[in-house]
């Protein structure tokens, strides 16, 4: 597992390329064995995705019956939900690579996004925690979530315009690929996996 000092000089990297700095990739390993042991970031990012996992608890409980419970399955459920999320867009990824003939760049592609999600996991963790607490600031949280949404998208663009060069097209549609499936089907999956509200 990749140390807390190789996680900072990986994010050192990658906020280098969001500023469109291109000496970002020597701080990436992305190489094939580089590209393996980035999905260590889903490690990296589960205690912030527990604190998502409370606040939804919270919320499914707020949507039952008075006396009801929720068992252990339920962080099952909820770790099935994020692996489908984290795998599917970069399958999709690497299919549009294919497609595309930049086969080649799927390595940093993986690497970046797989790293990427760090930083915007505990920052989402850590407005889980807030809703977990009263407050009357819920449409405010909500705004805050969003902009969040922007920012991300944003810095996916610009990590993927470094990779792919001025391809306007191509960046585009990688970062379709890496956002959209995951925000279109997560609704689908909770409900068949049993973890919507009522």
């Amino acid at each position: 597992m990749p140390s807390y000092s190789e996680v900072r000089l990986y994010l050192s990297g990658l906020w280098l390329l969001i500023r469109g700095e291109a000496q970002g990739f020597r701080l990436l390993d992305i190489s094939d064995r580089g590209m393996m042991r980035s999905f260590w970031a889903f490690a990296w990012c589960l205690p912030a995705a527990l604190l998502s996992w409370l606040w939804w608890r919270a919320y499914l409980l707020e949507s039952m019956p008075s006396g009801a419970r929720i068992g252990g399955v339920f962080y099952i459920r909820m770790a099935m939900l994020e692996v489908f999320n984290w795998l599917m867009p970069l399958i999709l990824a690497g299919l549009l690579c294919g497609l595309l003939g930049i086969g080649r760049k799927f390595p940093a592609v993986v690497v970046t996004v797989n790293w990427l999600s760090v930083p915007f996991a505990y920052l989402y963790g850590l407005l889980s925690l807030r809703f977990l607490l009263p407050s009357g600031l819920d449409s405010l949280l909500a705004f805050i979530h969003f902009i969040l949404l922007i920012v991300m998208v944003i810095s996916l663009s610009r990590v993927m315009r470094m990779i792919c060069g001025p391809q306007p097209l191509m960046v585009t549609g990688l970062v379709l690929v890496l956002i959209v499936p995951g925000m279109l089907l997560t609704e689908a999956l909770q409900r068949f996996l049993g973890i919507y509200p009522l």
